[in-house]
Formats: C-alpha cells, structure tokens, sequence
C-alpha cells in the first residue's frame, strides 16, 4: 500500500511538472496589448528621498490613449487585486506620492511635449487692444519649455512655480504655488481647461466637478 500511494504521488508530481504553467515572466503577460516596461530604480525614487516603493512595471505613453488602454485593461481584471497606478512628472515629489508600490509608474515626461500657444488681440473702443491668449500644453511639458514659447510672442504665463525645471501636470496636481500666486493666484487659478482620463478610460473635459478634483489631488 506505501508502494503504490508512492507511485501515485510522484507521478501526480510529475504531472505538476510537466504540466503547461503561464508563469508571469514580464510585465506585458498580464496586461496583454499594453505596452509596459521593466522598473528602473528612478521609478522607485523622489525629490524627497525619504520615500522608495518599487513598482511592477513602467509606462511611457506617447499619448493619453495609452493611459486609457492601460486603465481600461486593470478596470477589465477580476477586482482583486488591483494594480495602483501613479503618474510622475520631473520626479520633485517629496514623499512617495508618485510612487506606486508593487503597481504600475506612468512617466508622463514621455508625453508629447509641444506647447502651443494661442494669442489674438481684443480690439475695445478705443485704439487700445487687450491681448488675449492661451497655451495648449501636454501634461509632461516643463514650464520652461512653456515660458520659452509664450517668450516667442512676447507673453509669459501670469503664475509660475518658482523653479521651471517641473512638469505641467505635476504642479497642477499641487496647486502651483509660486511668488506671483498673491496677485494672479496659484497655477490651478490660470487654467481654462484639463484633459482627463478617469477610470472608466474614457478621456473628460467638459466635467467641472472632474476639473476641480483633478486639480491639487496630492
């Protein structure tokens, strides 16, 4: 009787052997079509250095559709568990928060980065003209990269951060507080309007309610 339940337990442990086994390899075996990327040890680093949470996997998009196909494929897994996804600019966060431990980092410097800027001149009723103008700008842009635009046409925006060398998108989630904010208010104050993409993978920008909390979320 040992004699056989032997046999019988090592040919079921042959079986487990031999048996076919989708074993994760790399990040792309779970997500499928999205494009993702080994961690680097930046991704597991910040500005403030107090906080390192490597994560499984990087992105770098090279448009917000991107980020909505990988949200939409975690928001198509089963519910648990769920891969927390954290976005990081020009890496000056301070503690952790655009870290994302065991989840998946979006380097949003890999965006596209062209800073379009819009300018017309409001004629009034007298010879004078109020120039009006606006900048179509990518969320992973640097702000000097927008400065240097704007410069072109002799504009600059009204609020800043103090240093330039920082993403778009990156101060807008801080609020963008800066030595002009006591006269023309923070950053968040300038904007006419954000694309977002939600959860549900869908991009918004018509939502003020979404607006609103996607400003100044850190």
């Amino acid at each position: 009787m040992e004699l056989k339940a032997m046999y019988l337990y090592a040919a079921v442990l042959a079986v487990l052997l031999c048996s076919s086994v989708n074993f994760i390899q790399s990040p792309t075996d779970v997500l499928g079509p999205v494009a993702l990327l080994e961690p680097t040890p930046s991704s597991a680093r910040d500005f403030g250095a107090v906080v390192s949470d490597a994560p499984f996997a990087v992105m770098r998009p090279e448009s917000p559709d991107d980020i909505a196909l990988l949200l939409g494929a975690l928001s198509s897994t089963a519910p648990s568990p769920r891969a927390t996804v954290a976005a990081v600019g020009a890496g000056h966060s301070l503690h952790g928060q655009a870290q994302a431990r065991d989840g998946i980092v979006v380097e949003t410097r890999a965006l596209p980065r062209d800073v379009h800027v819009v300018s017309a001149r409001a004629h009034g009723g007298d010879d004078d003209a109020t120039v009006r103008a606006y900048a179509d700008v990518g969320a992973g842009a640097l702000w000097v990269e927008v400065l240097e635009e704007c410069l072109k046409l002799g504009l600059a925006p009204p609020s800043w951060t103090d240093y330039l060398y920082l993403t778009v998108g990156g101060t807008l989630s801080n609020g963008g507080i800066s030595g002009q904010t006591f006269k023309h208010g923070p950053q968040i104050s300038n904007v006419l309007q954000l694309e977002v993409v939600t959860g549900t993978a869908r991009p918004h920008t018509h939502l003020y309610p979404l607006f609103l909390s996607a400003t100044v979320t850190l």
